[in-house]
């Protein structure tokens, strides 16, 4: 049973009460505030409260600061009144509460809501769980606690919320400007809701079970774990899927085979599915058409994401290919913000010597092709390029407005899987567009801290783009992106890069209709570049700030660094007769060199750095040499061990929310530990849904067995003294999180306010992570409610520990940055301690 709590400091209630009379259920609500929507007897539409705002500094970053949510966290906010002081603003001036109520549309629009919060209030004769739908806002705490936004007002959200009997306050953190919300009676404990599925399209002639994605509805305090989905095509028999756990009161997006069959005529075909419980009563159903399509038509197909299980979807546009052509070219194109990857494909024409493949960045907004956006595109490159047989050596990469960026980025970092790249109307980096901040005058704490957005940092990488040709094309009117971003690159490129064009389209804004994606001296340009062999490939000049997440090109890979998250580098050249390499290194603490594509031969010699290593023996049993800088001098090594930080396994703190990641929540805390540790690993599940398409599976430690599936990332919310499986996940770490205290190694900070992020190895595995989100106690367990991991280009490193002041002195309010060393110590990593 999950704790019923109201919301803190919220003693006395002057706000707005809010409530119908529902005639289907009987159940009262007090009736000033709201109104009921038309048609509907059980619709419950706020119209009423308090607005107060901006509040707080948020943008690209770990960190945040909120005043009003460090209020909330402290037990200290007061009741709304109109006029009332709520906090300082962001200029200095004081922020106040003012009434505000909805116009006859049910939005509430304001200036101050961008950024800022909206209160309501509502009066209840009885305990009831309702569903509420709200769209406008990053967040909404129902009764003190948080649950996941809408931001971009798709009307997506359904949260089944708890509404006591007495006073009931909700309280949305809005960013765009506007925000509406009601409360709906459930349709029953558990229910499909068709907001948001994710289907495919089915193939004539193929009787290849596919799958879709549909969200079901937990209106209940307890988890469900036995419902199963039922789904008949077409009138013919069902195939049946397995449900995974759904946690109490909330919605999960769950995977679903669907039974295509080869007798389907092209054109659309309904689709029945039914909800069943685990004694076989129906608890609902729903019914969609699906459009069946010839395999020469462009279509959605769908696949099972690596990152967390979920189901996700690209779109093709197949080449019209004759057989003689031998191995099609692939291209890969990046949608822009807003737009579906369906429509992305849809913009080209059949090519007939390659297949255009529109991966999603897991929703249309999504991460800016950066973090798990990219993880997408590049899990769809691999899975296109096995289903095509396509020819490694020409698969390029292309995209429009924040695909164009996508592109840079994509590009920039994985340099050596295309052959050519061709961003359209693209901005290059979160510094130039979107407002990420830079500070000249950082602290080494800082510095160490701004490390870890270095992955992002297009300059910083940007030699990586002579690996390939680029293609750069802009409109000379662009009011969206301005044409600046591409003369910028244009300058940036011809220092150093003598393969690229530029084509600056004259009078043309953002959008000039499908010439923008498919644009004939684009594909002209594209169809004349191959990407070399490892064996021609002479020379590798290579970036990484992260070889976690890029690390090898063609024949060398850095496989760690010295200082993590700094920029790394290496130019080797080969000599592939003579067997040996010679070049130089920066900050790389650990080099593999492939051997395969020398001549054959026993001994190869190497000269790093202006030092020389001769008769080198060629490594028995393997095709790879492995060199190690320690104090400053190379040596021959063996290969690292997978203990150690590498490609498989890097930090920093984002990656946890990989590899099939799954959530625990502790249970063995207080009251109010246990039920902030389920709340916010449902706010964080509800969060990755709606900014990435996710699909978690959230459990108790109770419940977790951490034999099972040992190679899985976990996240762990709580810490040592709350968290049955801590030791069992976690061993020795050197980070340590207690009621009253955080361990880094030797040091120690003491207080019941602190509040912490960090990734570990995963106790017995070689490739898994696990994250811990948690805290000394209530106070600092709160100030680490905001999920700022989900927003794209904030860069976390391996540790982040903060007190609860953090959200009113922003940076002053971190106590500890750090990196742990390769070997994943403390002693061997560099950590920066606030003074």
């Amino acid at each position: 049973m999950i704790e019923r709590r109201t919301l803190n400091g919220f003693a006395v209630v002057l706000a707005v009460l809010a409530g119908i009379t529902s005639t289907a259920s009987k159940q009262c609500f007090a009736e000033e505030g709201v109104k009921q929507e038309s048609g509907s007897s059980d619709a419950i539409e706020i119209s009423a409260g308090f607005v107060a705002g901006p509040v707080g500094r948020y943008g690209r970053s770990a960190i945040h600061s909120d005043p009003l949510e460090y209020q909330l966290t402290m037990d200290e906010l007061k009741t709304p009144e109109d006029g009332a002081f709520l906090c300082k603003g962001r200029g200095g001036g004081d922020l106040c509460w003012a009434e505000i109520s909805a116009g006859k549309n049910g939005w509430f629009e304001s200036k101050s809501l961008r950024g800022g919060y909206l209160y309501a209030s509502l009066a209840s004769d009885a305990d009831r769980i309702m569903i509420l739908e709200a769209s406008g806002h990053s967040l909404v705490y129902v009764n003190g606690t948080p649950r996941g936004g809408d931001v971009y007002s798709y009307g997506w959200i359904m949260h089944p919320v708890f509404i006591r009997k007495g006073v009931n306050e909700l309280l949305f953190r809005v960013s765009r400007g506007r925000v509406r919300a009601k409360l709906t009676r459930p349709e029953a404990p558990f229910f499909f809701t068709k907001k948001d599925m994710t289907l495919p399209d089915l193939i004539k002639g193929s009787d290849d079970a596919v799958f879709g994605a549909v969200r079901v509805v937990n209106a209940t305090e307890e988890p469900v774990n036995e419902l199963t989905i039922r789904c008949s095509v077409d009138g013919a028999g069902y195939i049946e899927s397995t449900v995974p756990v759904i946690g109490p009161m909330t919605s999960r997006k769950v995977g679903f085979l669907i039974n295509s069959s080869p007798s389907l005529d092209q054109g659309k075909t309904g689709v029945h599915l039914t909800l069943v419980s685990g004694a076989g009563k129906e608890q609902g159903c729903i019914d969609f058409d699906l459009d069946v399509r010839s395999p020469q038509d462009c279509h959605k197909s769908t696949f099972i994401s690596r990152i967390d299980g979920s189901v996700q979807y690209y779109s093709v546009s197949p080449g019209d290919i004759a057989e003689s052509t031998g191995k099609p070219a692939l291209f890969l194109t990046l949608h822009g913000a807003s737009v579906e990857a369906a429509g992305q494909a849809r913009c080209y024409k059949a090519k007939d010597w390659g297949h255009v493949v529109a991966p999603t960045n897991r929703r249309p907004y999504g991460f800016d092709w950066e973090d798990w956006g990219r993880l997408d595109a590049m899990e769809v490159l691999g899975i296109a390029e096995k289903r095509f047989g396509t020819d490694p050596m020409r698969t390029y990469l292309t995209g429009h407005s924040m695909g164009g960026h996508g592109v840079w980025q994509v590009g920039v970092t994985y340099p050596a899987r295309f052959a050519a790249i061709a961003p359209s109307a693209g901005w290059y980096s979160f510094w130039s567009y979107a407002g990420k901040e830079e500070d000249p005058d950082q602290s080494p704490m800082e510095e160490l801290f701004a490390r870890a957005s270095n992955p992002s940092d297009t300059l910083a990488l940007s030699r990586n783009y002579l690996h390939h040709g680029i293609y750069v094309l802009h409109g000379e009117n662009d009011d969206n992106v301005p044409v600046g971003q591409a003369r910028f690159m244009r300058e940036h490129l011809a220092g150093f890069h003598a393969d690229f064009a530029y084509y600056e389209r004259p009078g043309a804004g953002h959008w000039w209709g499908n010439d923008c994606c498919d644009w004939p001296p684009l594909f002209a340009f594209l169809e004349s570049h191959n990407r070399p062999t490892a064996r021609d490939k002479k020379s590798v000049e290579f970036y990484t700030a992260n070889p976690g997440i890029s690390a090898r090109s063609f024949w060398a890979c850095i496989h760690s660094q010295a200082h993590c998250l700094k920029i790394s580098s290496i130019h080797i050249t080969q000599d592939v007769k003579e067997r040996s390499f010679k070049g130089t290194t920066e900050n790389v603490a650990v080099l593999a060199l492939d051997l395969d594509q020398l001549d054959p031969g026993e001994e190869v010699s190497v000269e790093l750095d202006e030092q020389l290593l001769e008769g080198i023996e060629t490594p028995a049993g393997t095709d790879r040499l492995w060199l190690s800088r320690v104090e400053g001098t190379w040596k021959t090594s063996a290969e690292p061990s997978a203990c150690c930080k590498g490609p498989h396994r890097c930090g920093t703190f984002k990656d946890a929310y990989d590899n099939s990641v799954l959530f625990v929540y502790s249970t063995g805390g207080t009251p109010g530990e246990n039920a902030w540790s389920y709340d916010k690993a449902r706010y964080d599940a509800e969060t990755f849904w709606y900014r990435g398409n996710g699909s978690v599976d959230v459990v108790p430690d109770t419940e977790f067995d951490p034999g099972a599936e040992p190679d899985r990332n976990v996240l762990i919310y709580g810490n040592a003294d709350t968290c049955a499986v801590w030791q069992a996940l976690l061993g020795k770490s050197p980070v340590i999180v207690r009621r009253g205290l955080v361990s880094v190694g030797e040091r120690a900070l003491e207080g019941n306010d602190l509040g912490c992020c960090f990734i570990r190895p995963r106790q017995g595995s070689d490739i898994a992570s696990v994250g811990v989100v948690g805290g000394t106690g209530l106070h600092g367990m709160k100030a680490a409610n905001a999920n700022m991991c989900f927003i794209s280009g904030s860069g976390f490193p391996d540790l982040l520990v903060f007190g609860a002041d953090m959200l009113t002195k922003h940076f002053d309010g971190v106590r500890v940055v750090g990196f742990f060393g390769n070997d994943w110590s403390v002693e061997n990593g560099e950590m920066a301690w606030q003074e």
